[in-house]
Parts: structure tokens; sequence; C-alpha cells
């Protein structure tokens, strides 16, 4: 996968928002804000992202975006509890119609038997649509692990949530 991977995902993503007179958020940990990062190189962004959250810390997701604390407590801040909530909370507060939320192990560190590195879970909010969750495992060193979540995020937010929504425009 290449920058330019990413440029055409993002663009893509952009026209079919444009195009539905939507607007995207996203609730970030191990990407640190890099889907937000790839959305707004593209040109007029601003008409269809209306924010990105950096949730790094289990603080975070519950201050910012309202992650419930015995969530993070029971399942862990990498898990599908917490990546349906980080998605649906980013929805809320960014009144916006479509949410991505990414937490996972990027690595070097931090993995377990449990949750290797590499393990990333996603959310994906709607507020017509409602709310799903993904989980993957991705090979490599950490900028790896972190650019993949990153592809894999906006090319299921573009086939899942957006591109069958043109049909209907």
């Amino acid at each position: 996968m290449t920058e330019k991977t990413l440029r055409q995902l993002s663009h893509q993503v952009g026209e079919a928002l444009g195009q539905l007179g939507a607007t995207l958020t996203t609730a970030e940990s191990c990407t640190g804000g890099w889907i937000a990062k790839v959305i707004t190189d593209v040109s007029g962004s601003s008409a269809w992202f209306e924010r990105g959250f950096v949730t790094y810390s289990n603080e975070a997701k519950h201050q910012m975006i309202g992650v419930d604390s015995g969530t993070l407590e029971t399942h862990g801040a990498v898990s599908e509890a917490v990546v349906r909530e980080m998605a649906q909370g980013a929805l809320y507060a960014a009144a916006a119609d479509f949410a991505v939320a990414v937490s996972g192990i990027a690595g070097p560190n931090g993995g377990s038997a449990e949750k290797p590195v590499g393990t990333v879970w996603f959310g994906f909010a709607s507020k017509k649509d409602g709310t799903v969750a993904h989980h993957q495992c991705f090979d490599g060193d950490r900028d790896s692990v972190r650019r993949q979540a990153t592809e894999y995020a906006l090319q299921t937010l573009w086939e899942e949530f957006l591109k069958n929504k043109l049909d209907t425009v």
C-alpha cells in the first residue's frame, strides 16, 4: 500500500460524502490521527469532514467521546465494545453523519497472547445504518500496522457505507 492508495481512497470517500451531502468524523487511538490527516489532505475536505478525535488514552476516550469507564475496564481499549462506543460517541459529539473509530496495538510493545501486536478493532457508525465493528490483525512494524489500519478504515467506509448509497442519490 502506498501514499497514492491512501490519496485515492481519501478522494473517493470525499467525493461520495460530497455527493451525499454528508459529514464524517473520526475517533482514533493507534492511528494517532492518520485517518483525519489523509482525509484533510483532500482539497475541500472542510465541506464534509467535521472533526477528528485523537483519543489515545482511556481517559481521552472517556472524556472526549463518552466511552464508558466500565466498558474500558471490562473489555480493554482494544475491543469490539470500545470501538463501538468510540464510533457512536464521535458521531454524537461531532453531529456527523458517519464516524470511523480505531483502536489497536501497533507495537512493537503492548501485545499479549490474547491481543498480539497488529490487533486492530474498527468501529463504523452511521446515523441511518447503526454501528458495526470489524477486527483485523496486521503484520509488520508499527508504521506498517498503522498505515494498514488507515487504509482498511477508509476502504471499509467506502465499500460498506458510501458506495452503495451513491446509487440512491
